[in-house]
């Protein structure tokens, strides 16, 4: 299995924050979310649908 955050291949019975490798990744991954830097595509693609 590899890790999404870092791509390093790991034993998914020795990480404890599965899909990642390591609490670290989770914790990257996490930030990322919450900065927006990842988001979930809206249906319709525009931003300004509650205007």
């Amino acid at each position: 299995m590899s890790c999404p955050t870092c791509g390093k291949a790991f034993a998914a019975a020795a990480s404890r924050a599965l899909p990642f490798c390591s609490d670290r990744c989770r914790l990257i991954d996490l930030k990322r979310w919450l900065g927006e830097e990842h988001g979930l595509p809206l249906a319709g693609g525009g931003e300004d649908e509650w205007a």
